[in-house]
């Protein structure tokens, strides 16, 4: 079976991949371009393609027969996969849960402390020299022990923010999820305009349509103006431009962003404010983690091809 592979992976997902099928691995760090896309679908069995790699309902539709039966999806979150279009071209679509729940979670507590007590404006000024020694009322952040964390979509990841949070914190957790559920720590459901009152609230919830902009300037204005917004979902569930108005006015005192609505271009507005920490989509960026999903990746491939049911079908 001809396998395309769209990005570098962990040498032992590679190893793995070669071992079953004939495998071509695409050597650029870069999404596919649209050729390399409907080239894909058109001279392959199947694809194992990640975030970025955008298979539109476009693409789909210029190659009306494809070869690829399979598009197994390394990453939990599959937003860049038509997947209604693949489904009419008779195209499976996989994706890989579970292993990324840990990684993420960590990250949007990293982003929660960083922003909450100033660490990266902190580094900044020491790296630039600027520091002059400690003071009395030098960089004082907000404190996070005892305090309100929302989390909006009470999923693995959600549940595994909300853990941290409780028992590392002892902080007092409420959540906003389609419907009510075990949130393995002592959690009240609530409205989403009373998640967004919390002192952190933190997105945690699937890309798509339904989430697009979720976050938005009516969304921001309920937020208090201590309040600290953390996201390591998708990109597009914030509404960037609305939140930059936000904390430019001060109408929220910061935000924690792991992921960008355009991603890699960020907002210029957010470059440049002291009380945003961003990082470069760091969410899963474990050796371990990677080496994972691309092992559940390659075990979905292994299904598809010995004619059994796939693990984690979409």
């Amino acid at each position: 079976m001809k396998l395309l592979i769209t990005r570098p992976l962990p040498k032992t997902v590679l190893a793995a991949a070669r071992a079953r099928f004939d495998v071509t691995a695409r050597e650029s760090t870069l999404p596919m371009t649209p050729a390399e896309l409907r080239t894909a679908l058109r001279d392959y069995d199947a694809v194992l393609p990640t975030l970025r790699d955008m298979f539109s309902a476009e693409v789909f539709a210029d190659v009306p027969r494809p070869k690829a039966k399979l598009l197994a999806n390394f990453g939990v979150g599959f937003n860049h996969i038509d997947t209604k279009a693949a489904a009419a071209h008779g195209i499976f679509v996989t994706n890989t849960p579970g292993a990324v729940t840990d990684a993420t979670a960590d990250i949007a507590v990293t982003l929660l402390l960083m922003t909450a007590r100033r660490a990266g404006e902190g580094e900044r000024i020491l790296r630039a020299g600027q520091w002059q020694g400690w003071h009395p009322t030098q960089l004082l952040g907000s404190p996070v022990s005892g305090k309100t964390v929302g989390i909006i979509g009470m999923g693995r990841i959600g549940r595994a923010i909300a853990k941290r949070c409780h028992h590392g914190f002892d902080m007092e957790v409420i959540y906003h999820n389609r419907s009510a559920t075990d949130a393995g720590v002592p959690a009240r459901q609530a409205a989403l305009s009373d998640v967004l009152r919390a002192d952190f609230v933190v997105i945690a919830v699937p890309g798509g349509p339904a989430t697009r902009h979720l976050i938005n300037a009516e969304a921001l204005a309920q937020m208090t103006p201590h309040g600290i917004l953390i996201n390591i979902s998708r990109g597009d569930v914030v509404d960037e431009t609305a939140l930059a108005a936000a904390l430019l006015s001060g109408q929220i005192a910061g935000a924690g962003l792991d992921v960008y609505e355009s991603e890699p271009e960020i907002t210029p507005a957010l470059l440049t404010m002291q009380n945003v920490t961003l990082l470069p989509h760091l969410g899963t960026a474990v050796l371990e983690t990677r080496t994972a999903m691309g092992m559940m990746a390659v075990a979905n491939l292994i299904a598809f091809q010995d004619g059994q049911a796939l693990p984690n079908l979409v």
